[in-house]
């Protein structure tokens, strides 16, 4: 069976070599000239990870990734500590599977590189998606008409193709923006950092974390404000993000201080969808549900859709595609849009304004770590998505 998969990022990887496990033929289509990956970390919790030992790239995975030790929960003004977590050993033991924090451009690597070259075309823009009752197919801008039995859209937060198959839909502004930045390790060795740091203020959380086995520190300082652009790429001004953290424990403002490039760029998500799929073609990843980071999910999420998507056209034929994409939409979409909810609540809570409300979250928060050695959202981590019934 054929199949066309739309963007190359995580979860168009992801899904290319799912279904290449499956047994079936993927054509990968990337506008990009080249594989990039802009951003900065990822942190993959054992439910993703579980799921690249299964495409036989977790060692390649875990060699370029940090293995972090435990998470600290801090006050924003002080360093207090709130609650801590572990993230190490135990983590994988109670999961079977590791927690890892790696770079974007190194999870993508890893990712590309166990897909056939001759099975990618890159620089080859997709400008229609269509279908009938026996195939689907993709129109490129240099005039081709690519035929497969199946499309999966895996064409991010600004998916074209959930227009075409749903009508017009913009991302959301969360209400949130980020200053991101990468330190060397040489230049905070001297602050007595957490391994896992995320700190608790007013309207404002920041999260840092190591990359490249230690070389490298992740800072993501996020604050709410009323509109912010949408970019990778865009810098902060000379000390914006002091200003806008100022009076915070002076280990943060040491590392903002420190951070040599700094990035702003607006979070946006994606409204639910009551259905991913139409006829032959699916979405999956940020074009199904873009969900704002504060749950470490999003590139998760975007593996299981790939093992699940995956794990139903196992042994499945050209007449089978709807069926299965039926099946995969059930055992996604619930999952996800759960996620996508969780998520944005853990963004409210971590940005409570000093007071009883506060308060009552940090004695929450210490009272579960006292009683749990994981954290909340820990409960999906040892969710097996494969272990799920396909069903009728």
């Amino acid at each position: 069976m054929r199949a066309i998969v739309v963007g190359a990022g995580i979860g168009g990887l992801a899904s290319a070599l799912s279904l290449r496990r499956a047994g079936h033929e993927v054509t990968l289509v990337e506008q990009t000239p080249r594989f990039t990956e802009l951003g900065a970390g990822i942190q993959l919790a054992p439910n993703a990870t579980r799921e690249l030992r299964r495409l036989g790239l977790l060692d390649a995975v875990a060699a370029q990734s940090a293995h972090p030790a435990a998470a600290s929960f801090r006050t924003w003004s002080d360093g207090a500590e709130i609650c801590g977590y572990a993230l190490g050993r135990e983590v994988e033991e109670e999961f079977g599977a590791p927690y890892l924090q790696i770079h974007r451009a190194d999870l993508r690597d890893a990712l590309a590189a166990a897909v056939p070259p001759a099975r990618v075309r890159l620089n080859t823009l997709v400008v229609g998606i269509d279908q009938d009752e026996r195939s689907a197919w993709v129109r490129t801008a240099g005039g081709e008409r690519l035929v497969a039995d199946l499309v999966v859209a895996a064409d991010g937060i600004r998916s074209t193709a959930r227009q075409w198959l749903f009508g017009a839909d913009e991302a959301v502004f969360s209400g949130t923006a980020a200053y991101r930045a990468l330190l060397p390790a040489g230049e905070v060795a001297d602050l007595g950092l957490p391994d896992t740091g995320v700190w608790l203020g007013p309207g404002r959380h920041v999260v840092h974390y190591w990359l490249r086995g230690g070389e490298l520190l992740n800072v993501v300082a996020v604050f709410g404000t009323d509109a912010a652009q949408e970019s990778w790429t865009a810098q902060a001004e000379p000390g914006e993000q002091l200003r806008e953290f100022g009076g915070w424990d002076a280990r943060v403002l040491r590392v903002l201080e420190r951070a040599g490039q700094v990035f702003r760029y607006g979070i946006y998500t994606r409204a639910p969808l009551a259905r991913w799929r139409v006829g032959r073609v699916t979405l999956l990843g940020d074009s199904a549900h873009a969900m704002v980071p504060f749950q470490a999910q999003g590139a998760a999420q975007a593996i299981l859709d790939a093992a699940v998507l995956g794990d139903c056209l196992a042994d499945a034929a050209p007449d089978d595609v709807p069926a299965a994409l039926d099946r995969y939409e059930r055992r996604r979409l619930p999952h996800a849009t759960s996620m996508q909810a969780r998520s944005a609540r853990a963004g409210e809570e971590f940005h409570l304004p000093d007071g009883p409300d506060a308060q009552e979250r940090n004695a929450r928060m210490a009272a579960h770590a006292a009683e749990h050695r994981f954290m909340p959202v820990a409960a999906a981590w040892g969710e097996d998505v494969l272990d799920e019934p396909t069903g009728p």
